[in-house]
């Protein structure tokens, strides 16, 4: 098995783990636990927290420490967050079960990081797109597949196997990564750790190309944590649908990320990067729009399209500006780069929940969808009145 399929398995195993655990903790907290709502956010949130606590010092880990180490490292804290979550599933203890679903949200968050900083390594500046999209393709296949395994398995009685799936899911992670080689590292920094993380940020924010795309995926993710908490209420009160649409809108999601991930894959060279760079928030503008117009007689067949779209294009968009991210940043940041990008990224997803919730309560869902067009919009305009654009094959991009 090459060094790069055993990176690829590893993917398959923590996301798989890691969209089990999404799926599952809600429901979980209130079959099992009887858990009221603010404790169900609490559990939530402890899932979630490992992307804004854990971002910034693992990122400056990764820039110091062997890639090898750290990696094993991250599918040993998965398996050892998942079994303790099983653990405490069947003694019945919240606490214990909160704990756990946060020490293996760590180890995702760290595979995530170190993962983007092995794959230069593994393969040559023309593969490196390519590359991006197969270590892409295992999250949205398990975004799609896990909610609809979970929907026909998940109970009372299987709720603690689940997680045993989970810690099975990790420990294929750990058997795989054990057999990657130790990689040749840049001498370390030896600057103090906080100074270390301003130059990280402000690297990001001095670099035309990485800052473009930090605020275009910053107005994105902004804009669909609103869309997500306005949707429901869209779909009872205004398109007088179904709610449970809303679970096979989000299937409709996975399956567009799947097929944008294998399409981006399988461009010719031709296509120009700044072409998807373009596309992707430049398509959820227009999915956010058709939403505008969805009336009740047609509204499922028009949502269905809306949500495709909006996998689809930004799919697409996320491998290329993973691909541009390694090339446009010295290997002894990218690290840091890549943590200062994903804290930002994850850190506006529960302000956008906050502020979608706000304007459901104090205005109404149909003004948040203007709110929501508006915002993909900028995220859009950020891309295209940039430095992006101008990215036409991959040797445009310098560190």
């Amino acid at each position: 098995m090459t060094h790069m399929n055993r990176l690829v398995l590893s993917a398959y195993g923590m996301n798989i783990a890691d969209q089990i655990a999404l799926v599952a903790v809600p429901i979980i907290a209130a079959v099992v636990f009887d858990a009221s709502t603010a404790t169900i956010g609490v559990l939530v949130a402890c899932q979630s927290m490992a992307h804004l606590v854990g971002s910034l010092p693992f990122g400056l880990l990764v820039d110091n420490l062997q890639l090898r180490t750290m990696v094993i490292a991250s599918a040993i804290l998965s398996l050892i967050g998942f079994a303790a979550a099983a653990l405490a599933i069947g003694a019945g203890n919240v606490l214990l079960f909160g704990v756990s679903i946060a020490i293996a949200g760590f180890g995702i968050v760290l595979f995530g990081l170190v993962s983007l900083s092995i794959l230069p390594k593994l393969t040559d500046r023309p593969g490196l797109s390519r590359a991006n999209a197969q270590l892409s393709l295992p999250r949205s296949i398990a975004s799609f597949l896990v909610p609809l395994g979970l929907g026909v398995v998940l109970s009372l009685q299987t709720s603690e196997m689940v997680f045993w799936v989970a810690t099975e899911c990790s420990a294929l992670a750990l058997a795989s990564v054990r057999g990657l080689p130790r990689f040749q590292r840049p001498r370390a920094d030896r600057e103090p750790i906080v100074s270390r993380l301003v130059k990280g940020g402000a690297y990001v924010v001095g670099s035309g190309i990485l800052r473009p795309i930090s605020l275009c995926a910053v107005f994105w993710n902004l804009a669909f944590a609103i869309l997500l908490v306005l949707m429901v209420p869209l779909i009872v009160k205004v398109y007088r649908a179904d709610p449970a649409i809303f679970a096979r809108l989000m299937a409709a999601f996975g399956l567009a990320a799947i097929l944008g991930t294998w399409v981006v894959a399988r461009l010719p060279a031709t296509v120009s990067p700044s072409i998807v760079l373009l596309f992707g928030p430049g398509s959820s503008v227009g999915a956010s729009a058709l939403l505008l117009i969805v009336r009740q007689e047609a509204a499922e067949p028009l949502l269905h399209a809306a949500f495709f779209l909006m996998g689809f294009g930004p799919s697409m968009w996320l491998v290329t500006q993973n691909t541009v991210r390694q090339l446009a940043t010295p290997e002894a940041m990218l690290g840091r780069v890549n943590a200062v990008i994903q804290t930002a990224i994850y850190g506006i997803r529960p302000l956008g929940a906050f502020v979608g919730g706000a304007i459901g309560s104090y205005l109404s869902p149909e003004a948040g969808l203007w709110i929501v067009v508006g915002l993909f919009g900028v995220s859009f305009l950020s891309a295209a009145f940039s430095e992006l654009r101008t990215i036409s094959t991959w040797e445009d991009v310098k560190v």
